[in-house]
């Protein structure tokens, strides 16, 4: 997927800010959201996984809501290295969920991610190249994506926006407005009864990429952290 994107040296300023700044960092967000209340070019929030990114697995959770209109392009998730977007996760323009691996995506007829909250999870898998979403537990159908492929470990993982260089240029109109919750990421692909268990709200084992529970983060800009009411 080939896109056009600008450039915004106030964006690149401050994400080169928060990546140095490691002792900015905060811990846990059990029981919180994140709100991005508006379109920006500088609200981000830097996430540190607990193990290096290199995978060949893994089943990425999260619980998300907008009230972007179906037409406008949303940021989900974005893993950027310093040559490629090793792994995002984009609602594009013509409502279809994309999910990319360092180059052409691979594109899902989803039910719409609305103001009301959609529980939504990849899974994707090396051996076969398996991979699909799941949204508030019920599973796409398969699609067969980079069989073969590695995730490289040494990026950065944004929520909010895109880096289209590792160390900046934003982009307000690709911007996530609304609210993140509940972000989990394993380096396996988790089971059915799994997926559907941590949509219901039951335990599960926490992730070990990611766990929002005890998930080290650097908010920036204009993102707001409260309580999941």
């Amino acid at each position: 997927m080939v896109l056009v994107r600008g450039h915004s040296l106030l964006g690149a300023i401050l994400l080169c800010s928060v990546l140095l700044l490691v002792s900015s960092n905060e811990v846990g967000l059990a029981g919180k959201v994140l709100v991005f209340p508006y379109e920006t070019d500088f609200s981000f929030v830097t996430l540190k996984p607990r193990m290096a990114m290199e995978l060949r697995a893994f089943t990425l959770c999260l619980r998300v809501a907008t009230e972007l209109p179906a037409d406008r392009q949303i940021i989900l998730f974005a893993y950027r290295t310093a040559d490629y977007d090793e792994l995002n996760v984009w609602r594009e323009r013509d409502g279809r969920v994309s999910f990319t691996l360092s180059g052409d995506g691979v594109f899902f007829h989803l039910p719409p991610i609305t103001t009301f909250r959609t529980s939504l999870c990849l899974t994707w898998e090396s051996n076969r190249g398996l991979t699909a979403f799941w949204v508030d537990g019920k599973r796409s159908s398969y699609q067969v994506y980079k069989p073969g492929h590695t995730v490289r470990p040494g990026g950065t993982v944004l929520l909010g926006q895109d880096a289209d260089k590792h160390l900046g240029d934003l982009e307000a109109t690709q911007s996530f407005v609304g609210e993140v919750t509940d972000l989990n990421m394993w380096d396996h692909v988790l089971s059915r009864s799994a997926i559907q268990a941590w949509h219901y709200g039951h335990r599960v084992p926490e992730g070990n990429v990611f766990a929002w529970a005890s998930i080290e983060y650097a908010p920036s800009g204009n993102v707001l952290v409260v309580d999941d009411d």
